[in-house]
């Protein structure tokens, strides 16, 4: 069977009869609305209180005025540039709209600058070479992958750790070579073989992480630059 099949079983059924098909479209949506909820529910009763604890530390960063840099590969890449838009635009989610924006970029975003790193110097060092330049020590990385092996981003998380940043890694399956760097303060494993569930999850992390984050920066003076 094809993980495409095993996916999708009902796309490759004998049957001709409607509601037969109906009903099995019906019971894959559930499972997989099962499987999310309880992955989510896993991640929240192990991981909820580090969570809490990122974003307090994420908005002290924020409040001293550092900035958040997000990167990844692919979807993941998608993912950072729906995180730092969460940050940029707080009104335009939650109902925050009395929120302020917080300075936040998607690394994957600039494509003259991407291409150029890719083709001159590595696809290796696309993320590490943009913390060099614009990263402090009071600035926050995140950095999200399904695998946890991306070497890009693995330069990346040293780069930003060199450079006293605050370091949040988002994986999947057991975390990977992102598990084994001592260069990441806050790391966010995913515990699911499954890329979809994996990215689903990562999404309810990086939005409740963004929540706590909005709400702490009440009781954190800002810096004016």
């Amino acid at each position: 069977m094809s993980d495409l099949e095993s996916l999708y079983p009902f796309l490759y059924s004998d049957t001709s009869d409607l509601s037969t098909v109906l009903e099995q479209v019906r019971a894959s949506t559930v499972a997989k609305a099962g499987e999310i909820l309880a992955l989510r529910r896993e991640v929240a009763a192990r991981d909820g209180d580090r969570i809490e604890a990122c974003a307090r530390e994420a908005a002290a960063r924020f409040g001293a005025g550092g900035r958040l840099f997000a990167f990844g590969n692919g979807g993941s890449a998608t993912d950072a540039q729906q995180l730092a838009t969460l940050f940029l635009s707080p009104g335009a989610s939650g109902g925050r709209q009395s929120a302020p924006p917080l300075p936040a970029f998607g690394l994957a975003n600039d494509t003259s600058v991407v291409t150029a790193l890719c083709n001159d110097v590595g696809v290796e060092v696309v993320f590490a070479r943009q913390l060099a330049a614009f990263g402090g020590r009071n600035d926050i990385a995140v950095g999200l992958s399904t695998s946890g092996n991306s070497g890009n981003l693995l330069r990346a998380f040293d780069e930003a750790g060199r450079r006293g940043m605050l370091t949040i890694g988002l994986a999947g399956y057991d975390g990977g070579k992102m598990a084994e760097l001592d260069s990441i303060d806050y790391l966010f494993v995913v515990p699911s073989a499954s890329v979809h569930r994996i990215q689903e999850a990562q999404t309810t992390i990086y939005q409740v992480l963004w929540e706590l984050t909005v709400e702490e920066m009440a009781h954190v003076p800002r810096h004016t630059r």
